[in-house]
């Protein structure tokens, strides 16, 4: 702290290119925050209580193919399940085959194995009641403005009905409401219709399922009830696999792509270019003060001091722009977030991504001002004075 002042002196001695090094430091890792949040997210879809509480079974080979009804009642007789539902996946769009909305097919027990989904006990009747009556998220309603009674027109990007036509339309009977609103970024975003509708209706299920949802008795048993599932159609032409919500989310996200590798690559490709830009900076920064530099070593400055007061600047201007994006990040993410509509459930930067990007400052300040604090370190005060 002693020569704190020397140090901020020397790093905006050039006040143009400190504040352009400044601007790319801040958007790295603003990005960084950003990109961590978006992993983090997707990380933690499935985990809660309630979501360990459940087991998902789809077919082995592929999520896409399909698994018989009857399959059901085998999975029901097993020790340790206490519910078995069923769903497919519809596939459904919304005037424009872009504006994509999760639309599932289910069978009438689905909502009883998600406790953390709110509807209103006469929307949960009139959606018994009614063959072609959906019930749909609470954020989807405010986004179109749909209200209960509507007819929904949806397009399935799969389905046709017997007709040949791939233009479906429902009757809006409940609304979605998550009791976590953290989690309710899947929950208030779907459609859920009457399978049995869908599966007289369409001509290509034909009596199959999607994939099995089964409510544990036990927790702690989920391993075994998940072995005991998948024996049932072991060597068979339609085999299973079983694993946990979180999982089961988790590969249906890969599926779709692989957002830690994609961040990843992202962030490495960003913090080496800032390397880059942030050592040629400090090149140049003590390139132009080799005079200086010789004058300090002149009235007493030792060769570590010298050395010292160099890294401090670097590692001064990595924490100076780190924390400005980090602290921007923390601003932006719940605006990101509320924007979405709930489609997005950003986490802001948390004590972990705070040491985490103190320590990428760190550890990049020492890295692009290593060189440059050498070369200071072992300037020849007589040479350098004579240049």
């Amino acid at each position: 702290m002693k020569f704190l002042h020397l140090i901020w002196a020397a790093l905006f001695r050039r006040k143009t290119r400190t504040m352009l090094t400044l601007v790319s430091i801040i958007t790295a890792f603003l990005l960084f925050g950003l990109l961590d949040a978006v992993r983090t997210s997707f990380t933690q879809a499935g985990q809660s209580a309630n979501g360990a509480q459940r087991l998902q079974t789809q077919a082995k080979l592929s999520f896409i193919q399909l698994l018989p009804k009857a399959l059901q009642s085998q999975i029901e007789a097993l020790p340790g399940v206490e519910k078995v539902a069923h769903s497919n996946w519809f596939g459904g769009a919304y005037q424009d085959a872009r504006n994509q909305v999760f639309t599932f097919a289910v069978s009438e027990n689905y909502l009883d194995l998600f406790p953390e989904i709110e509807i209103t006990a006469a929307e949960r009747k009139a959606f018994d009641e009614t063959r072609t009556g959906v019930v749909v998220g609470e954020a989807l309603m405010k986004r179109y403005g749909w209200k209960v009674g509507d007819r929904l027109p949806l397009q399935s990007q799969i389905f046709p009905d017997k007709t040949g036509s791939k233009d479906w339309a429902f009757d809006i009977v409940g609304v979605l409401r998550a009791k976590d609103k953290k989690s309710g970024g899947f929950f208030d975003q779907q459609v859920l219709l009457h399978w049995k509708y869908f599966d007289e209706t369409t001509p290509y299920n034909q009596g199959q399922v999607g994939w099995y949802v089964s409510r544990l008795k036990d927790v702690n048993q989920a391993d075994v009830v998940a072995k005991s599932i998948d024996a049932l159609s072991s060597n068979s032409d339609h085999e299973t696999r079983t694993q946990s919500e979180q999982a089961a989310t988790a590969n249906w996200l890969k599926q779709l792509a692989d957002i830690g590798l994609i961040v990843g690559s992202i962030m490495g490709a960003v913090f080496f270019t800032l390397m880059l830009l942030a050592g040629n900076t400090m090149m140049q920064a003590v390139r132009e003060r080799t005079a200086e530099l010789a004058v300090l070593k002149t009235i007493g400055f030792t060769d570590l001091g010298v050395l010292a007061t160099v890294l401090a600047e670097s590692i001064l201007l990595l924490v100076l722009g780190g924390v400005v994006g980090l602290g921007l990040a923390t601003l932006i993410i719940p605006i990101v977030s509320a924007g979405s509509g709930g489609m997005l459930n950003l986490p802001s930067p948390g004590l972990s991504n705070w040491l985490l990007g103190g320590a990428l400052m760190l550890g990049i300040g020492t890295l692009v001002g290593a060189l440059p604090a050498w070369s200071a370190m072992r300037l020849n005060i007589v040479d350098a004075l004579r240049r």
